[in-house]
Parts: structure tokens; sequence; C-alpha cells
């Protein structure tokens, strides 16, 4: 085990692969070269911190929390979810035990009122939610979720707190659930924001028009000037809209403020606009990389034609001018490289479902155990694995390496890395008799239930063996390689962590349910009455 101080001593950690900051006042888009859908942001009471969270659906925990001091230079703080998603709700916490991809949390908002931060968000299946934190502190502890209104088709939930103390919700709708879609509606909640006291009234409707798929609304107040701001025009293509009424019922004029044009960044929109404190006006949002996901960017806010115009003249910028803060401060990114020498789990990592402890836990010896998943009889692939250990991809380009033991007890028991996706591929050594496997997995098209082939690279005798009679097992320790460039995956092996061996072609990587692809741990047994066997990740780094 290396012991890599900087990682522990150090709440700052520095991107290897990817870093806006240039280091000169200037910054680089995207400011988070990951999967952070549907991005919303807020600034706390002192004006001097910035809270961002985004769409986690059913990976748990849920709901990051990140937090910058520039709006460059994010790291995650922690979740709102912790280990259930709807803890409080049994029948919702039984149905997210199994793998629900691209369902539970769709697009919230963060925002802060009267001294604690708040997060809506439309589940599709269930209704609209919202937790708030304990204490007023977004990296701290949150409320279990309450139900604020019940029912199918609610996404993309942002309230409003006016200044007279009443509360208004806008929301999209999922035409998945409620067989329509492209259309705004506004309503009234109670002061505290906990149910609905009015009904629905449509202030948008983009059907039959180049406003079509217009959802993901946030809700402000400016100037006596209700605003709502939304994407229309698809994800991959669309643009951002700004409309503004004096009332929050409408009728809402409406005007394109952020699109493409000339520049290479598509579909950029669905976001948060931020007022700082320094005067300044900024708007975080996305852009859709297909299996690299939604990475976060950030553009300049222009209020001087009395709209919000975006970017350069309306086009998103690729470098600018940091934002102005508080003095030089220091240069950080979300995790990504794990020693697993804490007692508690990596902030970057995320499991498939509901957390269970049999899934695994960090040890008192360096590592973080995954134990075998039993896969169900029929299971012809690996995507409904509950207990995947992943984490969104940092850059374009990187190489991931990590050292591992895989301890098997009984025959088909397998674990390794994978990276993960509508197709997939994986890297496992599996137990045959009294040796191992090891095994390339690919699947194309596994949420259509494609069996997945298996390639046998070599036989590798195990490294360690149990001088035990009582329920040996054999170790196989081995150090496992992703190199990823243009969307290309090639997997790597070594058993001495300094000459590695090529696993034949690139994989084209992929991306998932409503999210970009993963990689990490997949840990898995077919033996249903065996002794579970078990992963134990030594490390994992992420270099270029």
């Amino acid at each position: 085990m290396l012991l890599c101080q900087p990682l522990l001593a150090s709440a700052q950690y520095k991107s290897e692969v990817w870093c806006p900051d240039k280091g000169d006042g200037t910054y680089t888009n995207p400011v988070i070269n990951a999967d952070y859908s549907d991005p919303d942001v807020c600034v706390g009471p002192s004006g001097e911190d910035y809270y961002l969270t985004a769409s986690s659906f059913q990976c748990i925990p849920g709901l990051p929390i990140l937090h910058s001091r520039d709006l460059v230079n994010w790291q995650i703080v922690g979740y709102a979810i912790k280990d259930k998603l709807y803890a409080g709700h049994r029948e919702l916490i039984e149905h997210y035990n199994t793998v629900q991809h691209g369902n539970g949390v769709w697009a919230p908002s963060i925002r802060y009122h009267d001294g604690q931060y708040y997060i809506y968000w439309g589940d599709p299946d269930y209704g609209v939610f919202m937790v708030k934190t304990l204490n007023g502190d977004p990296a701290g502890e949150w409320t279990d979720p309450l139900l604020v209104i019940e029912g199918k088709g609610y996404i993309d939930t942002t309230p409003l707190w006016d200044e007279d103390g009443r509360c208004y919700l806008v929301n999209g709708w999922a035409n998945s659930r409620a067989k329509f879609a492209s259309v705004l509606t506004v309503r009234e909640l109670s002061a505290d924001g906990t149910r609905a006291i009015g009904q629905p009234v449509i202030v948008f409707d983009g059907n039959g028009t180049e406003n079509r798929t217009c959802e993901g609304p946030k809700f402000y107040k400016r100037d006596g000037w209700y605003w709502i701001m939304c994407p229309a025009g698809g994800v991959p293509t669309g643009f951002q809209l700004a409309m503004r009424s004096k009332s929050p019922y409408g009728p809402y004029e409406h005007k394109v403020v952020l699109q493409q044009g000339k520049t290479h960044i598509n579909g950029p929109h669905q976001g948060g606009w931020v007022h700082t404190k320094y005067g300044e006006d900024w708007f975080l949002h996305f852009q859709d990389k297909e299996a690299y996901g939604r990475v976060v960017h950030l553009n300049p806010v222009d209020w001087s034609t009395g709209w919000p115009i975006m970017g350069k003249k309306g086009e998103p910028v690729t470098t600018y001018r940091k934002p102005k803060a508080n003095g030089q401060l220091p240069t950080a990114n979300p995790a990504e490289s794990d020693e697993f020498n804490s007692p508690v789990m990596g902030k970057q990592w995320q499991w498939q479902a509901n957390y269970d402890e049999k899934f695994g836990v960090p040890t008192a010896f360096g590592t973080f155990r995954i134990y075998n998943y039993k896969l169900p009889e029929d299971a012809n692939n690996l995507w409904l694995v509950p207990n995947m250990l992943l984490q969104k991809t940092p850059a374009d380009e990187f190489t991931v390496t990590t050292k591992l033991r895989f301890t098997s007890k009984a025959d088909g028991q397998l674990g390794g890395l994978i990276m993960m996706g509508l197709d997939y591929q994986a890297l496992v050594v599996k137990r045959v008799g009294q040796e191992f496997q090891l095994l390339k997995l690919t699947c194309h098209q596994a949420d259509k239930g494609t069996p997945q082939e298996e390639e046998l690279i070599t036989t590798l005798k195990p490294t360690a063996e149990d001088k035990t009679d009582y329920k040996p097992g054999i170790h196989e320790d081995i150090y496992l390689m992703i190199k990823v460039k243009d969307s290309q995956v090639k997997f790597l092996w070594s058993l001495d962590g300094r000459t590695y061996k090529s696993c034949s072609d690139a994989f084209k990587m992929r991306e998932g349910k409503w999210i970009g692809a993963k990689f990490g741990y997949v840990s898995v047994d077919t033996n249903a009455k065996s002794d579970r066997g078990w992963l134990d990740a030594d490390w994992i780094r992420i270099t270029k």
C-alpha cells in the first residue's frame, strides 16, 4: 500500500486529467468535465459559497453536493441522500432496492431560504419531492425526502419564495409518463414549501414550435419581473430560453439567450443562474457529450438589454476570465483517485441501487472490500447488478490503474474492473477449479437483455491460498488498467504493476440510461449456495 498523503491531508484535490483553472485568471470550459447532468446552483448567505447539485437518478448516494468559492474550482462535499433513496417511504425504498436505471432523481433545484438549503426534484413515477438541511450546512445532514405532490409525470421542479412569503413551483412534464410534454406549469405551494395549495397553470407551451422539449425550468425574481429559464429544442441540439412576466402565472414573453452558433459546444442549456456579491452574473449549464455524459460549463451573463444574454453575445465561451472572488483561491477539482485509506467511502463513488452493507465496506487494512453479488440464475449480463462501485468519467482522455486482490471461495466467482453503460466491457478474474481465468466480458445493448460474451485472455495460478481446512479461499493479486481516448476503451493487465499486456481491440464506450458511462469495480457470483468471495481494492489512480 502506497500512502498518498496529499489526498488524505488536504481537502483540495487536483485532477491530473482535467483542471479548468488556468492559473492566470482565466478558465477553460467545461469547469466540471464529468457527468453532472441538469446542474443547478445557488449562493449561500455569505455570498462567498456556491453549492451545486445535479441529477443522480437511481445512483446512491444521491443528490451530490458540490462546493465552490469562484464557480470554477469545484469539490464534492457530500450528498443530500446518503444510502437509501426515499428513506421514510417503505414502498419506494423497496422499489429502489433493485436497480432502476434512469429513474429516481430528475433535474433537481437547490435554493437557500430562511436559514436552510432546499432541494426539490421530480421523480416521474412518484411525484415531487423535497429535502432540506437540518443545520444549514449543505455538506452536513439533510432531512428524509418529503413527498410534496404525488403523481406521475412531474419532473424538473423549482421553487420560488416571493418577497411576500408566498411560494410558487414551476415544473416540466415527462411524456413517457404523462403522455404530454413541452409545457411548463406553475402552481402555489404552502409558504413552507411542503404541499401544493393551488392548481397548476400552463405558462408556456412549446408544442408545434421550435421550442419543443421545453423542460428543466428554473424560477427567479429580478427587478420586479418573474423569470423562468429553461432549455428547449432537444438535449444534444437545443438552446436556452429566458422568459419574463409581471405575474408568476404569466403570460410570459421569451427569447433565446444561449445557443451553439458558430462554436463547437452543442446544445448549451439547462442549468442555473447566479448573481454574485461582486455584482456579476453567471450561468452554469450542461453540454451533452454522449458517452462522457452531460458536462458542466460556465458562461457570463449580460443583463444590459434587460434580458440575460449568456456567453459572448449569446454563444458559449470556451475560455474566459474567472468570476471575481475573495482573493486567490486554491485549485480544486472533484475527487477521482482513491487510496482507500479512509474508514468511509470516497465521495466520488456511487452504487447502482439502495445501499446494502453486504455490497461492500471500507476495511482497516487500507482497502475497500466489495463482496460478490449473487446473480439470479436467469441473469445473462451485468445490467441489474446493484453493487457495482462506480464513478463518473473525468475527462475525454485518461488512464485508470488499480491494484486489487480477488478472493474466491467457490467456482464461478469473479471480480474486476468495468466500464459500464448501455454497452459495457469488463476485465475480470474468474475462478475455475483451483485456478483463475482472466476474462474480457463484453455486452452490447445490455439494457435489452443481450447476453454478454466472454473472451479468455489467459489462465492464472493463484498468488496465494489459505492454509486452513475451514472454507479455504484462493487469491489473485493483479493490476488492471483502462485507457480512454475519444470514447475508445482499452483494457490492460499486469502481475507486477510494471509491465502491462493489452487485451485485443478497443471497445467503444457508450452512455448509460440518462447518464454517462461510469467505471469502477464489479464483483459477482453465479452460485447461489456458495459463501461469498470478494474483491479488495487496494488503490485506484486516475492519470493522463
